[in-house]
């Protein structure tokens, strides 16, 4: 798959223990976003943050949290990435999505033997 120079990167904002089905929400969106064939997603799992309750999420020792924050990103055409938009909104209960427009380099991997 040729990913376009002009495409789209998607950010999903959300929390360590939010779920959808029984499942890690982080890890239904990625695996909906293979399911539906996007380009490539990433999880990032976050040290410290605050979202619109201004709580704070932290993994210092002595306010160890369970709840850290999660970012997840996945980049893809415009078209894909907006056709996946109805897909995180069933998903998502709290958050913030942001798009923004992206100039891909490079997108290489090994190719299947």
């Amino acid at each position: 798959m040729d990913l376009p120079r002009e495409s789209m990167l998607l950010r999903i904002y959300l929390g360590e223990k939010d779920h959808w089905e029984h499942k890690a929400l982080y890890e239904a969106i990625v695996l909906k976003a293979r399911e539906m064939h996007l380009a490539g997603a990433t999880v990032f799992r976050g040290a410290m943050g605050f979202g619109r309750s201004s709580r704070m999420h932290t993994a210092k020792i002595l306010r160890l949290s369970y709840d850290l924050p999660i970012l997840v990103e996945i980049v893809d055409t415009e078209e894909k990435i907006k056709s996946f938009l109805p897909v995180i909104d069933s998903m998502l209960k709290g958050g913030l999505v942001t798009l923004e427009k992206i100039q891909a380099v490079y997108y290489r991997g090994e190719q299947p033997a």
